[in-house]
This record gives structure tokens, sequence and C-alpha cells, in this order.
């Protein structure tokens, strides 16, 4: 008997990676998601409101095994290619070079007006 009102939780334990299947679904491609397989979250499950195709479905043009298998295959193979096998994404690696450019654009333009305001006040930058 337990004390707990709340409901077990299966967020906390690893998701397995789903089989190889001639027909695959969008299910089996959320599955590779929350196994870890594509590099782009923890391996863990995760709970969603609404499934993955499920937009796809409701407008009434469920994507094709032959697509769904595509984007497994991209997700899965085309990812790790030049990658170490427990590389995760970029951002989470914080290999990110945006927040880096935009720091040294924005300290360019700062020095850019420093300077322009030194030459005005010394009286270099001409009549």
């Amino acid at each position: 008997m337990t004390t707990s009102d709340v409901p077990p939780t299966w967020t906390a334990q690893p998701a397995n990676p789903p089989p190889a299947s001639a027909a695959p679904t969008t299910a089996q491609l959320k599955a590779d998601i929350n196994s870890g397989q594509t590099g782009d979250k923890n391996p863990v499950f995760d709970p969603a409101l609404a499934p993955l195709g499920t937009d796809d479905e409701a407008a009434g043009r469920p994507p094709s095994a032959f697509r769904i298998e595509l984007a497994r295959r991209y997700e899965r193979l085309e990812r790790w290619i030049g990658r170490r096998r427990g590389a995760s994404s970029a951002a989470h690696d914080k290999r990110d070079g945006v927040a880096l450019g935009f720091a040294a654009f924005a300290g360019g333009v700062g020095l850019v007006l420093v300077a322009g305001i030194w030459l005005a006040r010394t009286g270099l930058a001409g009549p």
C-alpha cells in the first residue's frame, strides 16, 4: 500500500530505442528522440500532450512510411557522421558560435563609438 497520491512517473527512467521496422511510425521516430539516439536530449521518456505526427494526421495528410524512415535515418545516422558517439548537440556542448559573434560585434561597435568620441573631443577628427 502506498501513502502517496501521486501516480508513478516514467520520466525519470531511461527510454529504450525502438526496434527496426519495415513500416516505421511516428511513434518510433519519437522513441528515437526519447532514447537519446538523435543527440537532441537526454535519454529519458518525454511526455507529450500531442504526440509527434498528430498535426499531420489531423490535417488529413499523415506522413508516409518512406518519409518517416527517411526522418529516422537522418535523425539517427546523418547527425552522427563526423561526431563522436557520446556527443550531444552543439548548444549543449557550449559550441554555439552565435553568442560569441554577437559579443564580438557589440564590442567592435562600442570600440568604434569610443574612438569616435575620443577623436571628436581631442579635435583630431577634423573641422
